[in-house]
């Protein structure tokens, strides 16, 4: 079908994305329909003389007719882009810019914007693949460059987007203080908490009243466990945006770190109250939840997680991906068998750089707060959540120069010109490892707690067979209920709701257990519960498993002054403590459509309801 024949074809419906147009002009296109011949469109003009002189309803009466013949005329598009941008009609104004890129893919205004769209909406890997494209096609282009900066910052690769802020700089030509204000956070993101705290005053002294460098420096401060100064900076942008909840929320997590939780969950209501029953965002939500929990209301609390992963839901329209998680889990297992795994090489272990310890573990098992005692001793670098054995899984392929993907690709090492494929992956491993900062100087070891890194525990084992793998475990109910508890996008987004967290935890936890059963890997489990009971014990056996002597000022890891990026960055900063232990049991009732899922995970490791 070409596009002059719509007025041959049936009446379609409406497109969901609100554009005005049919879905079969719109989302729904027959892309395999030959384009109509270039040909003059002096409606379209008509439309853009409308839009210039203001008459915006005549406009796009005009540019509706126009993209019913034509849906691909990119004029229209960009005007009716236009049209429902100003009205804030995002989803309609991202469909649009996605068939302007499609048609025209070297449009750069178009794929900066669509970028930029994405980004705002938290598809990340959508949005940085439109900055990638954008930096390809303009270099030397700040904007793109601050795309860049922007998504890879909160893609939690600081590194990468600490490279492209400092870009903007440098072909700008000057210290723009909003770039400046974005590094600061992109820093503080890193523990670079001092060169952070400079930028952002350089910042305010060039621009003193922009409410999101005012609301980002006191966010850093409270990281940085300076709590009056935080508030100091939140009174600043309170004046700047009086009516921004941001600055609310904010307080209330003030509040929470020093343990004013009355104070805390007030601010919240206000917060509620002030949206004429529009009710609580996600973050809000759970910090209320958290801040409830921690007054022993725990019916409130639960009811307050639950209302936060629905409002989540809601705003982002995703869910468990569960049919790719069980598809790559049953893959695995279908490669990493004894026979096969018995007859592939394994890297050798090189001795001229500092090696990496995995600490692996489903998220909120305790891996950081063991990242913060073994990085308090001064042969161990803190290497946080490093993205490279993922980085390596989807460029293996391409690598090995392997027709399959991974983990088949392993496959090729077989053959001859890829006998030394591993040593090349281990490089690569190391080589990130450095660019991202986190080999030191005089260290033997760095940590690489990148959460649910034990799915690829078969890769890990081929690539550094020697490598301490540290395993955290903690009883599965106070795992699901801590995940439920804080918004997470690891592990196919099962975050999002109570059944899809217990169900990808039996899937992963059942993939370790098939690992173990086939392999030989350097291996030491550690309970959450034990280093509660007896830290000192447990600390000294995961130093001897590392080859390392115990220092005791692992023991106060609270005093480690570098900031954890994680949700557990405010626990790591007090003394050890048993309350989260068997957090679970007053949840009992509100867990009980979980318990049958996690019961065999439950006995098989030891534990019990």
């Amino acid at each position: 079908m070409s596009d002059t024949s719509a007025a041959a074809q049936p009446a379609a419906s409406a497109c969901a994305c609100g554009s005005g147009l049919p879905d079969d002009r719109c989302c729904a296109l027959d892309w395999s329909a030959a384009p109509a011949a270039p040909q003059p469109v002096p409606e379209f003009d008509a439309a853009q003389l409308a839009a210039r002189a203001g008459d915006i309803a005549v406009a796009e009466r005009i540019v509706l007719s126009v993209l019913m013949r034509l849906p691909r005329h990119i004029g229209a598009l960009d005007l009716l882009y236009q049209i429902r941008f100003a009205q804030q009609k995002l989803p309609a104004a991202e469909a649009l810019l996605a068939r302007i890129v499609r048609l025209d893919p070297n449009n750069l205004l178009a794929t900066q914007a669509l970028a930029q769209l994405m980004f705002e909406r938290g598809a990340l890997a959508e949005a940085e693949h439109h900055a990638r494209n954008a930096v390809r096609l303009a270099p030397t282009d700040p904007r793109s460059h601050n795309l860049m900066g922007m998504i890879m910052t909160e893609a939690n690769r600081p590194q990468i987007g600490e490279y492209h802020y400092r870009r903007v700089l440098e072909l700008s030509g000057r210290r723009d203080a909003i770039v400046l204000a974005n590094l600061a956070w992109n820093l503080k993101n890193q523990g670079r908490i001092e060169e952070s705290r400079r930028l952002y005053a350089e910042s305010v002294t060039l621009a003193p009243d922009i409410y999101q460098t005012l609301y980002g420096w006191a966010r850093m401060e409270e990281t940085d466990r300076n709590f009056a100064r935080a508030g100091e900076l939140l009174d600043a942008a309170e004046r700047v945006a009086p009516t921004n909840s941001n600055t609310r929320l904010a307080r209330a997590i003030l509040h929470g770190r020093t343990r004013d939780y009355d104070k805390a969950i007030a601010i919240l209501d206000d917060i509620e109250q002030r949206r004429d029953g529009g009710g609580l965002g996600p973050a809000e939500w759970t910090e209320k939840g958290l801040l409830l929990d921690k007054m022993g209301r725990f019916d409130d609390a639960f009811a307050a997680f639950r209302e936060g992963k629905r409002t989540l839901r809601e705003l982002t329209g995703l869910s468990y991906l569960a049919d790719e998680a069980g598809s790559l889990a049953a893959r695995l297992r279908s490669f990493f068998i004894g026979g096969r795994l018995q007859i592939l090489p394994r890297a050798a272990t090189r001795t001229d750089v500092a090696q990496p310890i995995f600490i692996v573990g489903f998220p909120r098992s305790g891996t950081t707060m063991v990242e913060q005692t073994l990085s308090a001793h001064p042969k161990i670098t803190a290497g946080d959540e490093l993205p490279i054995i993922n980085e390596i899984t989807a460029l293996m392929p391409r690598m090995l120069g392997s027709p399959l993907a991974y983990p088949e690709a392993l496959a090729d090492l077989w053959l001859g010109d890829q006998v030394e494929g591993l040593d090349n992956l281990r490089d690569y491993y190391l080589q990130r490892a450095r660019q991202l900062g986190v080999i030191r100087k005089g260290a033997q070891w760095f940590t690489d707690k990148m959460p649910l890194n034990e799915t690829h525990l078969g890769l890990i084992g081929l690539i550094f067979p020697k490598a301490p793998i540290i395993h955290l475990q903690r009883h599965p109910l106070d795992v699901v209920l801590s995940v439920y508890s804080n918004h997470l996008t690891h592990g196919y987004y099962c975050a999002y709701d109570l059944e899809s967290i217990a169900r990808h935890y039996v899937l992963i936890t059942d993939l370790v257990q098939h690992y173990l059963s086939q392999m030989q890997l350097r291996y030491h489990a550690v309970r959450y519960e034990d280093i509660i009971a007896d830290q000192e014990t447990e600390v000294r056996r995961m130093f001897a498993f590392i080859g390392l002597p115990f220092d005791r000022r692992c023991l106060s890891f609270h005093e480690n002054r570098r900031y954890a990026r994680t949700a557990s960055y405010a626990q790591v900063t007090e003394r050890l403590y048993d309350r989260s232990r068997f957090r679970y049991r007053p949840y009992l009732k509100h867990l009980a459509p979980v318990i049958p899922i996690l019961e065999p995970a439950i006995l098989r490791l030891g534990y019990e309801i």
